[in-house]
């Protein structure tokens, strides 16, 4: 029977002797641990006391009570330390030098999604680069990706479409935690940066091995983090990816779709339904896209957990079985998307130009959709602090 990984924080927590002089704690309120889902502001702050002067927050607030893109949160007051709460998804989402001043250290426990576009991981490295501006360290207690540690799947981001939901050219998938994240950004950045690791980590996804706490909204259970590496790609097309519903990322469709049992018959053309069940359904959003409308599409049901589908082919073959049923009605989302004004949003979730283009011709076996791979998977090995080997996802191999 599997175990849960002992993570970063309580690594530290167990034997707290370092010091790092006084603090800021990025975190929210998924950043917890143990089966009592202690929050980590409240253990550090019994451990470090005066030591801890205030919290940074991601995008969707402390509490994710924002649910959207582009919608930002206010600073405030964290009721449970009392300590003020500095919203990094507000005016600026690097701390500014006059927020850390006091501050000697960034502390980071965030919990990692494992997906390129999920915005945690760049403001991690916003903040090591305020980090390094400031002459600051950044500790980063470790945990684990959800979808685990053994493969990448997804085209490497290209610069051009570089955003905040891409800084560096890695792909959908990245397959690291949230520490070698930040060992890999830092070979970039160089800042002064030290990981609390994980001890017990065995590569795989989740699923019962650890309890999960939503980190936003729209990925409330360990099945819609399973499928998110792929449905996101609906964030930029005018079909529901489930939001204004109880079962986010777990849903797509469209009043425009002719027939749910034929838009599911056309998806299993592309997509091979191992450890997946996906069924006709129809919903009614009462937020976000077609509100009130209902939307004729599909059920995705994670049956064999131990199966590390791709997520992100699945993502594709989503779309184009909808242009296929649909044609013109599929219209692709215009900007801005994450504060860029100029591309397409579906080319900066993608990672490349001309995005559409490719999704309407969709050729899974087209070299575009494993492009620079092979280039991550070597400047990565020097961050990889677990040893293991990391491949790619192949919807041929799986």
């Amino acid at each position: 029977m599997r175990t849960a990984p002992i993570l970063g924080i309580e690594t530290y927590l167990a034997s707290p002797t370092k010091r790092w002089g006084t603090c800021g704690l990025v975190c929210n309120q998924a950043s917890t641990f143990g089966p009592a889902y202690r929050s980590t502001a409240k253990a550090l702050q019994e451990v470090l006391g005066s030591e801890l002067r205030l919290l940074f927050t991601p995008q969707h607030g402390y509490f994710g009570t924002e649910q959207d893109n582009m919608i930002e949160s206010a600073h405030g007051t964290h009721e449970e330390t009392g300590l003020p709460i500095f919203s990094l998804y507000s005016h600026t989402r690097q701390p500014p030098q006059e927020a850390l001043q006091g501050i000697d250290t960034i502390l980071f426990d965030l919990p990692i999604v494992g997906c390129r576009v999920y915005t945690y991981k760049y403001t991690l490295a916003e903040c090591l680069r305020a980090a390094k501006q400031g002459g600051k360290k950044l500790v980063v207690f470790d945990r684990p990706n959800p979808v685990g540690g053994r493969y990448i799947e997804g085209p490497s981001l290209t610069p051009t479409r570089f955003s905040f939901v891409g800084q560096f050219s890695i792909p959908m998938r990245h397959g690291l935690s949230m520490g070698e994240f930040a060992r890999f950004c830092n070979q970039e950045i160089q800042a002064d940066l030290e990981v609390i690791p994980l001890q017990g980590w065995d590569f795989k996804p989740f699923h019962s091995s650890m309890p999960w706490t939503w980190t936003s909204p729209n990925l409330p259970t360990l099945e819609s983090v399973a499928l998110y590496p792929g449905l996101v790609l609906l964030e930029g097309v005018n079909l529901s990816e489930g939001r204004g519903t109880t079962m986010p990322f777990q849903l797509a469709g469209a009043p425009y779709i002719p027939s749910a049992t034929a838009y599911v018959e056309q998806l299993r053309q592309y997509f091979p339904s191992k450890g997946l069940v996906m069924r006709p359904m129809e919903f009614l959003p009462t937020f976000n896209k077609w509100k009130g409308q209902a939307c004729r599409g599909v059920q995705f049901h994670v049956v064999q957990p131990e199966v590390e589908f791709p997520a992100f082919a699945l993502g594709l073959c989503v779309l184009k079985a909808a242009i296929d049923l649909a044609g013109d009605a599929v219209e692709w989302k215009q900007p801005p998307y994450e504060y860029e004004y100029v591309h397409a949003p579906l080319d900066l979730i993608v990672g490349l130009e001309d995005s559409p283009k490719k999704v309407a011709t969709l050729n899974l076996d087209d070299p575009i959709w494993t492009q620079g791979q092979s280039t991550y998977l070597h400047q990565v090995e020097s961050a990889l602090l677990y040893p293991r080997e990391l491949k790619p996802l192949y919807i041929s191999s799986f």
